[in-house]
């Protein structure tokens, strides 16, 4: 009721109830912050974790792209990229299968 635009006084009259009963009602039923808050930070931290993860990801590609091989063909596709080029121990990169 009192979502829909009615006061408390109001709403509590037509239910025969105090407002003060009515208003334990309603943060009874209402979520709490903290919660909610927990639950937006708990989004966050994913959300965190997950841009990182894929940060991670860009840098190996771009790391991987700059120590190509020079003249050696540009790959069309990251899959191709990792398929056709293999790392060496010196940081250089070696075509080959």
């Amino acid at each position: 009721m009192v979502e829909r635009g009615y006061s408390v006084a109001e709403s509590a009259a037509r239910l025969g109830v105090s407002t003060h009963s009515l208003y334990k009602w309603v943060s009874a039923v209402t979520p709490d912050k903290s919660e909610k808050q927990a639950s937006e930070l708990l989004e966050a931290k994913s959300k965190i974790l997950r841009l990182r993860a894929q940060m991670r990801r860009i840098e190996e590609e771009r790391d991987i792209l700059k120590n190509r091989l020079p003249g050696a063909p540009r790959p069309t596709g990251l899959e191709t990229l990792r398929t056709t080029l293999n790392p060496l121990d010196s940081g250089r990169w070696l075509l080959g299968g």
